[in-house]
């Protein structure tokens, strides 16, 4: 059964969920919602994702949205195939479910509101809050300052394995660096910079870049 992934590709939540299925070798098909068009409020969208975002995933009859949700669904459904992307162990399973929160509710926002002021708004022709962006930089770095200081303790957020903890942040960074060009953010900080190219020298993530280009 192939799986349906609603959603640009070149978006950063997509782009969670793609990532994971290529760790865990899972067939899908992109469908392409273009959110600059506004297609994800559309309504036969919103019977889908009644919130209008992205990403969806139809697998079969079943149907999943909130990325975050969608990676731990693969990540348990897959178990016994490729890495395993949970944990080893019962404190592990929490680090990893710690680390997940810490992305979504510490790193995530400050990401987003950056690339939406300095990369999407002028896009669409519109002028970005350039102090907005200053100020979520700022708290960006403290937030990698403690990024720092756990992986100068353990090879990956939740310990000696690469999970769903490191992989949601792929996107995140990924777009800090390329598009936003805050690439700084990372290589001033050793263990971060050292774990970054860990994470994205893996060849799930390469396969997505290839697919973005």
């Amino acid at each position: 059964m192939v799986v349906k992934v609603y959603g640009p590709v070149t978006a950063a939540c997509p782009q969670r969920v793609l990532a994971c299925l290529l760790e865990k070798e899972v067939e899908f098909e992109i469908v392409h919602v273009d959110l600059s068009q506004g297609e994800q409020k559309q309504p036969g969208f919103l019977l889908r994702q009644p919130f209008g975002q992205v990403p969806v995933v139809e697998d079969g009859d079943f149907r999943l949205f909130e990325s975050r949700a969608i990676i731990r669904y693969y990540a348990a459904k897959y178990a016994n195939r490729g890495p395993n992307l949970l944990g080893k162990s019962l404190e592990e399973r929490a680090m990893v479910d710690q680390w997940l929160e810490v992305e979504a509710h510490n790193f995530n926002d400050l990401c987003f509101n950056i690339m939406f002021q300095l990369v999407i708004l002028p896009r669409m022709g519109q002028a970005g809050d350039l102090a907005l962006a200053q100020s979520c930089e700022k708290k960006l770095e403290k937030v990698l300052d403690v990024y720092e200081q756990r992986l100068s303790q353990s090879i990956y957020l939740a310990g000696d394995n690469f999970t769903l903890a490191d992989l949601s942040h792929l996107p995140g960074i990924g777009l800090l660096i390329e598009e936003a060009k805050m690439g700084h953010l990372v290589i001033q900080r050793k263990n971060v910079n050292a774990w970054w190219e860990k994470i994205s020298g893996r060849p799930a993530w390469k396969k997505l870049k290839n697919l973005v280009q």
